[in-house]
C-alpha cells in the first residue's frame, strides 16, 4: 500500500500514456475496440490510485462506493439499451455530465480551502525563510497559490457553459426544441451579458477568495451562459457544437485538475480538450462556416434565392423501387451516400444488405461518407460499422468526388444539404462554398427522401430538379427494404 502511494505519480503516467494510445487506437476501425480497452485500463489505474489515497477516502467513504455504484449501472444501462441512432444526444448528455462534475468538485474543494482559515504564522514563517515579495503575491489564504483560485474559476465558468450548452444541444437533436437558427439579437446579448457576468464574480473569488458566495453566482451565471449559447445555433452545426462542448468538458476538467492537484485529471483533461479543438476546427473546415459564425449563429449575408416552387416546378421525376431496381440490374458502379434520414429511420442494416446483394452480382459499391453528415462527427461512420459495413467501403468526401462521374448510379438516402450543389455552384447561396460530395455528376442520382422539405440551411436543392436525379419519397427504411425485394424478385 505503501509503495504504491508513493508511486502514484508514476502510475498516473502509466495511466495517462494507456490514455494517450487509446486516443490513438480511436483513429481507426480495426483498431477502436482495443483503443477502448487501453483508454478503460487507464480510467481503472486512475481510479484504483486515487481510491488508494486512504486519508482523501476515509472521510464520508460511501460516498465514493455509492458513486461509483450508480455510475457503473447508468455506464451499462447506456451501453446496453441506447441506439447507435441516439450517440449524438448521449454524447451531448456525457459532455454535460463532466462539465457539471468539474464545477461541482472544484466548488466543494474552494469551499474546503475557504473553511480552513488562514494562519498568520505560516505567512510568517514564510517571510523568515526568505520567500521574495513576488512569491509571496501569489499566496493567498495559509499557502494556497493563487493559480488555484483562477483554475476554480476556470473550472466552474467551463464546467457550467458544458453542462447546460450540452443539456439544451441534447433537446435540439432529439427535436424536443426546435433545430432551426435564432437570430434574436437579445439571445447573443444574453450570451456576452452572463458571460461577462460570470467573469466578474471569477475575479471577486481570485481576489477576495473568502466571499465563498462569488463561486456560487459565478456557476449560476456560467449556466445561464450556456443555455444562450446554444440556443442561437441551429442544428446543422450541431456537429460542431458537440465537438466544442466536448472540448470544453476537457478543458474544464483540467482546470479541476490543477484545483485538486491531481496529475491524471489535468493530462486527461488536456488530452480531451486538445483533440475536441482539433475536431471543432475540421468540422469548420467542412462545412466552409468560421467557428465564429457557428458560436453566434451568424450564416452568410446573401441575396433572396429562388424559392422552391421556382426550383422544382414541373421538374421532378418520381421513380418506384421497381424502376430504380431496372436501372442497378445494368450498373457496374453504385455509390451509396448517407445521411440523417438514414439514422432516423434506422436504415444502415437493409442499407448493407442492399450493397451485399449488389456485391453479390458483381456490383462495386461503395458509401460516401460526408464530415458532417448527421448530427454528430463520424455519425454515418458508426451506423455503418454498426452494420458491419466493411470499413475499406467507406470513402470520405474527397476520395468519392475524385471518381463520381465514373458511378453509374448513386443512391443518397436522406441527405440534403452535403449534397446540394449550390454550394459548388451557386456563390449566392448561404451554403457557398461548402465542400459537398458532388452527386449530381453521376451518370444517375436516386434521392431517397420523405418529401422536397430543406435541410437545416432551409434552402431548396437543386439536385432533386436535375435531369439525372429521380426521387423516389418514402421513409428511408421501407424505400430500400422494397428495393432490395424488387432487386431479389428480377432474378
Amino acid at each position: 500500500m505503501e509503495f504504491l502511494l508513493d508511486s502514484r505519480n508514476i502510475l498516473y503516467l502509466i495511466a495517462a500514456i494507456l490514455f494517450i494510445r487509446g486516443i490513438q487506437g480511436l483513429t481507426h476501425p480495426r483498431t477502436a475496440v482495443r483503443g477502448n480497452l487501453l483508454g478503460l485500463a487507464g480510467m481503472l489505474m486512475a481510479m484504483a490510485v486515487t481510491l488508494l489515497d486512504w486519508d482523501m477516502m476515509m472521510p464520508g467513504w460511501y460516498w465514493w462506493v455509492g458513486g461509483i455504484v450508480v455510475g457503473t449501472v447508468v455506464g451499462y444501462l447506456a451501453a446496453k439499451l441506447v441506439k447507435m441512432t441516439m450517440m449524438p444526444e448521449l454524447v451531448a448528455l456525457f459532455n454535460g455530465s463532466g462539465g457539471l462534475a468539474s464545477m461541482l468538485v472544484a466548488g466543494a474543494f474552494f469551499h474546503k480551502l475557504s473553511g480552513d482559515a488562514a494562519d498568520p504564522a505560516i505567512i510568517a514563517q514564510a517571510v523568515e525563510q526568505g520567500i521574495s515579495t513576488m512569491d509571496m503575491a501569489v499566496i493567498k489564504d495559509g499557502g494556497t497559490p493563487l493559480q488555484t483560485y483562477i483554475a476554480t474559476a476556470l473550472s466552474g465558468i467551463i464546467g457550467a457553459v458544458t453542462f447546460t450548452g450540452s443539456l439544451f444541444a441534447f433537446l435540439k437533436l432529439r427535436e424536443l426544441i426546435s433545430g432551426r437558427p435564432k437570430t434574436n439579437p437579445l439571445l447573443k446579448l444574453g450570451n456576452g451579458g452572463f458571460l461577462l457576468l460570470a467573469c466578474i464574480f471569477g475575479v471577486v473569488l481570485v481576489v477576495w477568495p473568502e466571499q465563498t458566495w462569488a463561486y456560487w453566482a459565478l456557476a449560476i451565471c456560467a449556466l445561464a451562459c450556456g443555455v444562450f449559447f446554444v440556443m442561437p445555433i441551429g442544428g446543422a452545426d450541431m456537429p460542431v457544437v458537440i465537438s466544442l462542448l466536448n472540448s470544453y468538458s476537457g478543458l474544464a476538467a483540467c482546470a479541476t485538475g490543477f484545483v485538486i492537484n491531481n496529475t491524471v485529471l489535468i493530462v486527461a483533461g488536456s488530452l480531451v480538450g486538445a483533440s475536441g479543438l482539433i475536431l471543432t476546427k475540421i468540422m469548420c473546415v467542412a462545412m466552409n462556416r468560421s467557428l465564429f459564425n457557428v458560436l453566434f449563429g451568424v450564416m452568410a449575408v446573401v441575396e433572396e434565392g429562388p424559392s422552391a416552387d421556382e426550383v422544382y416546378a414541373g421538374k421532378i421525376k418520381t421513380t418506384s423501387p421497381e424502376e430504380v431496381a431496372m436501372i442497378l440490374e445494368g450498373a457496374q458502379r453504385v455509390c451509396i451516400v448517407p445521411g440523417y434520414g438514414m439514422a432516423v429511420s434506422q436504415a444502415q442494416h437493409v442499407v448493407r444488405d442492399l450493397g451485399n446483394f449488389l456485391e453479390s452480382r458483381g456490383t462495386k459499391v461503395t458509401y460516401g461518407i460526408h464530415p458532417v453528415a448527421g448530427r454528430m462527427p463520424g455519425h454515418m461512420n458508426v451506423l455503418l460499422a454498426e452494420a458491419d459495413v466493411p470499413y475499406d467501403m467507406l470513402h470520405e468526401m474527397d476520395e468519392v468526388n475524385r471518381y463520381i462521374e465514373q458511378v453509374d448510379v448513386c443512391i443518397v438516402l436522406g441527405a440534403n444539404d452535403v449534397v446540394n450543389p449550390d454550394g459548388r455552384t451557386n456563390p449566392k447561396s448561404p451554403i457557398a462554398g461548402m465542400p459537398i460530395i458532388d452527386v449530381d455528376k453521376a451518370n444517375t442520382v436516386v434521392v431517397i427522401k420523405r418529401s422536397l422539405s430543406p435541410g437545416f440551411a432551409g434552402i431548396p436543392n437543386p439536385l432533386f430538379a436535375m435531369d439525372n436525379t429521380l426521387m423516389m419519397f418514402g421513409d428511408g427504411k421501407k424505400a430500400m427494404l422494397e428495393l432490395l425485394e424488387s432487386l431479389k424478385e428480377a432474378e
